[in-house]
């Protein structure tokens, strides 16, 4: 099964959260920060959205970093994706 995002909307991959700090210090589950990094996995077409003309400035493979807590997460075949509006990316990592 693949995720086709509609309208404005990209369907990142997450990295993964660190589980040990600098200092050497393994931090359990709970307390691990969500990923603000993440390569974009499918990109939706832009078009009009709320009477605005949306240009879609990112593309597959792009790394990018996001807002820490925005979009909404979904597990599709194992795998854990986030679905934002492009408007929720920060930038593009180069």
């Amino acid at each position: 099964m693949t995720i086709k995002p509609l309208l404005d909307r990209v369907v990142l991959k997450s990295a993964k959260a660190e589980e040990k700090t600098k200092s050497g210090i393994v931090l359990a589950a709970s307390a691990q920060e969500k990923p603000q990094f993440a390569d974009v996995v499918a990109v939706g077409p832009g078009g009009v959205v709320d009477g605005k003309e949306v240009t879609m400035y990112v593309k597959v493979g792009d790394k990018v970093i996001t807002n820490q807590y925005s979009g909404t997460n979904v597990k599709l075949d194992n795998e854990e994706y986030t679905i934002v509006k492009q408007s929720d990316i920060l930038a593009v990592v180069e």
